[in-house]
């Protein structure tokens, strides 16, 4: 009867557990695993259990080593990660193995008047059970609601790792002291242990960790919001110096536009007397001052030509062909900074999808856009390649939350390699 017990504790449930284990260690890594891997891991996960059946505390470090080394010898992932979510794994199927024995001790003393063989044989078959699905509701839900680590830097890692392996040690310390030894009183009867209070204590431990992983990740997110907020000022200021600089270049196109008639009249006087070397010449510098106050684009937006001229300036500078067909009405209820937030991300995005292309592959970038009635559409298409798969950044969640303030829609669609990004704005009315 004993081999039978050994068989089913070690090759059967062991090997479900391990797998479990691994199943969930996988999915926070974000890793896909082959059925080939889930065998080989099973195999040395039951070699590891007839090593350490007899020490519970041995059992649960050396599983915890089996998935650091799983995690980074097959799926290839960092010591880090892979310590982090090898403690969280073994921590979480510890404390749900550790409710369901403590709620089994509570209830055993009430099957005295039965068959102590069936009954123990019915409380080992419900409590491997119970554990196994108690250990997949809560490893599900820290997945579910917690799989975040796979963005963030390796080096906050450290501060959610102690805490949970604080929690591991003294569950196992607390378990060992109250259920490793025998303690009986002075007429030699055993004095069991109050299951009440370890079940109270094991479900603390259980809400202690969700509590350390839901801070940790409001932390994070704190992070996060940090990085973009400081990446937005960043943006802010380099915005408000295109406006800046489209100020001071219409100013002086605006100067230069109210001289326009005393150059004409140097240049009656100079051909009237026959300066015809010195009136072209004279033309020339004319000539190369308008040129350094005309825009490589024309919107009819100085702030707007600034931007796009410089954006397009750049993908020029790389081999990628432009083309602009854009025409803003000048002024209208859509604040520069806005619609220069919606050109200077769609822009970057695509000079960088362009960069990302094959050497040799067609890149270009165009740029169109109409006012018709209260509405103003604008597209900006160019090449792409990403298999379909769109991933929306920072930049796009600022496209969209300009278009939002003006009640407007944002739409992004592949089509083979192109990539077609529509913004519609609806022009507030006066009054």
């Amino acid at each position: 009867m004993a081999e039978y017990i050994d068989f089913y504790s070690i090759y059967i449930m062991g090997s479900i557990q391990v797998l479990l284990g691994f199943y969930f260690f996988a999915r926070l890594l974000h890793k896909k695993v082959r059925w080939i891997y889930f065998a080989l891991f099973a195999l040395c996960g039951v070699q590891m259990l007839q090593v350490v059946r007899y020490d519970s505390t041995a059992e649960s470090g050396a599983f915890a080593l089996l998935l650091v080394a799983g995690g980074m010898l097959l799926l290839r992932a960092d010591w880090k990660s892979a310590a982090l979510y090898a403690a969280l794994v073994v921590e979480v199927m510890q404390l749900c193995y550790g409710i369901v024995s403590v709620m089994l001790s509570i209830f055993y003393p009430l099957a005295s008047g039965f068959d102590q063989n069936m009954v123990g044989i019915v409380f080992m078959l419900s409590g491997d059970v119970l554990s196994l699905l108690l250990s997949w509701i809560c490893c599900h839900l820290v997945w579910r609601y917690f799989s975040y680590f796979e963005t963030i830097k390796k080096q906050y890692v450290v501060f959610v790792l102690i805490p949970i392996l604080m929690i591991f040690i003294m569950d196992e310390y607390i378990h060992s002291f109250v259920y490793g030894f025998v303690v009986t009183d002075s007429t030699g009867v055993t004095v069991y242990a109050n299951h009440y209070k370890m079940l109270v204590i094991q479900l603390l431990a259980v809400a202690s960790l969700f509590c350390i992983l839901f801070f940790y990740k409001k932390l994070l997110q704190n992070f996060q919001l940090t990085t973009e907020l400081t990446l937005l000022e960043q943006e802010e200021h380099s915005l408000c110096q295109y406006v800046e600089e489209a100020r001071a270049h219409y100013e002086k196109t605006k100067a230069f536009r109210h001289d326009i008639k005393n150059h004409m009249a140097v240049l009656r006087e100079l051909l009237q007397s026959g300066k015809l070397e010195q009136a072209l010449d004279y033309i020339g510098d004319m000539d190369e001052l308008a040129g350094e106050l005309s825009f490589p684009c024309s919107t009819n937006n100085p702030v707007v030509d600034l931007l796009v001229g410089k954006k397009l300036g750049i993908a020029k500078s790389m081999g990628i062909d432009v083309c602009c067909s854009l025409v803003l009405p000048y002024p209208c209820g859509l604040r520069d900074m806005d619609v220069c937030v919606i050109l200077s991300n769609a822009l970057d995005n695509a000079v960088h999808a362009c960069r990302q292309m094959e050497q040799g592959a067609e890149k270009y970038i165009s740029i169109t856009g109409r006012m018709q009635g209260d509405f103003l559409f604008m597209e900006v298409e160019n090449s792409f390649r990403g298999n379909g798969v769109l991933k929306q950044g920072t930049g796009l969640s600022n496209v969209k939350a300009v278009a939002e303030k003006y009640h407007g829609a944002v739409s992004m669609k592949v089509q083979g390699n192109v990539f077609v990004l529509n913004v519609l704005l609806i022009i507030p009315q006066d009054g």
